[in-house]
């Protein structure tokens, strides 16, 4: 086993950094779609890049690799471990005939490497057994045009976790699960009655301290889908993005500023300074050793349309150069098994990506602290339509993502800091519809 690794990233940012990486995608105007990689002999050596990690997860992977060595002593694993903070810009600057034989990407990113030529269709290089035990969400966040490109260990989601005793001194009963979430009013009413019994009025984090960029899309696209809008309807965002709902949706987002805590330490949550936090499946180890009892954990509210997530995390792919996809597949399918994504999710903590392994887990399985994740990704929405009965929804699945995400951050932004709801959202649409037509809305991806 080889693994190269240059250095480890800050550890501030490290847990939300597991579940979502930034999509730092380099567009070109010249893409053909994925490529498909020779199936070679199934032996010898493969080449792997990952993302380096949460030091447990690098050494969980390191562990993987060694086993997988041991099983199967025809092929010879060459991992490449790469800064998280360099990963996908690395990837994205790199060619096609640069890639390894198996690669990590960020889920959102892979319409992207599809059209940009680098990744392969799969189907035929994993087993039947590992695609049939792959969860839906993780399925649907692989899929591109009925073709399956990519595989995730484990998944993403996201929660409201509560303090307990701070909501039950402030008179405020919460919901037990999705069938009673708050609706987006009760939501921001209860802001405001925390808000009174507290010293500063801030009750809410949101972690602001990610800056706004991909977390904010992930964080915020949930009230979109959850308004009945999209970030991007057929290939236009006019018409999804800035309807009257959307609109009246992030209106009611802008009310909850004033109640929210910077957090510039990371620190408010756990500390006691709010009440409620807005985040990610990422956060509940350092949250429970906090709280205790005390910690609850909530569904994100309702805008009308139904509680919704985001969904989607790192996954495996094959380039479309790889000359020995048959070796690639079987290190993937091995990846898949449940001992490894048991590892894996118990190393990072998040819901896994096969059914087997979540069934069994004690975190996410029936009865467990997370179950409320995993039965989120359960009721994924799929490609199909977004309505008010599935939960969980994947970031759109097209080349032109990087702007999507891009321009809805910058307007959440703008949102944020006072501006005007419609003029925020009518410049995105106008970005990201003129992208997807000076880009023949990436017709081949």
């Amino acid at each position: 086993m080889t693994v190269r690794s240059t250095r480890t990233r800050p550890r501030g940012v490290l847990r939300a950094a597991a579940a979502l990486a930034a999509p730092a995608l380099v567009l070109t105007a010249c893409g053909t779609g994925g490529g498909g990689a020779e199936t070679g002999d199934g032996e010898g050596t493969i080449t792997v890049w990952a993302h380096q990690g949460q030091d447990r997860e690098v050494v969980a992977l390191q562990d993987a690799v060694e086993a997988f060595g041991a099983l199967h002593p025809e092929i010879t694993v060459d991992l490449t471990l790469i800064p998280e903070a360099d990963y996908m810009t690395t990837v994205t600057a790199s060619s096609p005939d640069e890639l390894p034989d198996v690669l990590e990407f960020d889920g959102p990113a892979m319409a992207s490497l599809v059209y940009n030529n680098k990744l392969s269709p799969i189907g035929d290089f994993v087993s039947e057994e590992t695609r049939a035990n792959a969860t839906d969400s993780v399925l649907a966040q692989g899929t591109l045009d009925g073709s399956l490109y990519g595989l995730g260990m484990f998944d993403s989601g996201l929660g409201v976790y509560g303090n307990a005793a701070l909501l039950d001194e402030a008179g405020i009963s919460y919901p037990e699960g999705l069938e009673d979430a708050w609706t987006a009013e009760e939501f921001t009413a209860a802001l405001a009655v925390l808000a009174a019994e507290d010293e500063d009025g801030r009750v809410l984090d949101v972690k602001q301290n990610y800056g706004f960029g991909e977390w904010t899309t992930y964080a915020f696209s949930p009230v979109i889908w959850s308004a009945g809008g999209s970030l991007i309807e057929g290939g236009s965002a006019e018409g999804a993005l800035d309807t009257r709902a959307v609109v009246e949706a992030l209106s009611l987002v802008q009310e909850w500023a004033p109640y929210t805590d910077a957090n510039t330490d990371d620190n408010a949550f756990v500390s006691g300074d709010v009440a409620l936090s807005l985040v990610g499946h990422w956060e509940y180890p350092n949250y429970s050793e906090a709280l205790g009892s005390d910690l609850v954990v909530l569904p994100l509210p309702d805008f009308g349309n139904g509680v919704k997530t985001g969904q989607g995390s790192w996954a495996w792919g094959v380039s479309s150069t790889s000359a020995n996809g048959s070796a690639a597949g079987t290190f993937i399918d091995f990846l898949m098994a449940d001992e490894q994504v048991a590892d894996m999710t118990a190393a990072n903590g998040a819901p896994p990506g096969t059914r087997s392994a979540i069934a069994t887990s004690d975190l996410y399985g029936p009865g467990g602290d997370l179950e409320l994740f995993a039965d989120q990704l359960a009721a994924t929405c799929g490609d199909g339509p977004v309505t008010p009965d599935c939960v969980s929804v994947p970031r759109p699945v097209t080349a032109g993502y990087p702007v999507i995400t891009r321009q809805f951050s910058d307007a959440v932004a703008t949102i944020w800091d006072g501006g005007d709801v419609a003029e925020a959202l009518d410049g995105a649409v106008t970005a990201i519809d003129t992208d997807f037509a000076d880009n023949d809305f990436f017709a081949d991806s």
